[in-house]
């Protein structure tokens, strides 16, 4: 199973970005072997649109989890159309987040849990 996890790096020991459409990068993770492939954002700094942006991304990869602090509603609606199952509240490093998935720690979301545009830096 693949599952797509916001990262603030490009390794398994960086932190879970809080952020889903603006996050540095996707850490695309083979949940059984643990390989993964790194994504930088192309939209993190878009002026809008992002979360939709970055979902379609995601949804492209063939993802069928995503792994993130945080999804505004925009990103929420992709992701679902796409079948992708969301999981928020994530923290710490991508590995912990992955493991916690594997062993159901993590909760599906059922909705966004942050409104549109709170990953924009002011």
């Amino acid at each position: 199973m693949k599952i797509g996890v916001t990262s603030t790096g490009e390794n398994l020991y960086a932190n879970v970005d809080q952020r889903f459409g603006r996050c540095k990068y996707f850490l695309i993770v083979d949940a059984e072997s643990m390989k993964f492939e790194v994504l930088s954002n192309e939209n993190a700094m878009a002026s809008g649109g992002a979360g939709i942006q970055t979902a379609q991304t995601i949804a492209n990869k063939g993802v069928e989890a995503v792994v993130t602090g945080n999804v505004g509603p925009n990103a929420f609606q992709t992701l679902s159309a796409a079948g992708i199952k969301v999981f928020t509240g994530a923290s710490g490093t991508i590995k912990e987040a992955v493991e916690k998935y594997k062993k159901g720690e993590l909760n599906e979301t059922e909705g966004p849990n942050v409104g549109s545009h709170s990953g924009m830096r002011r």
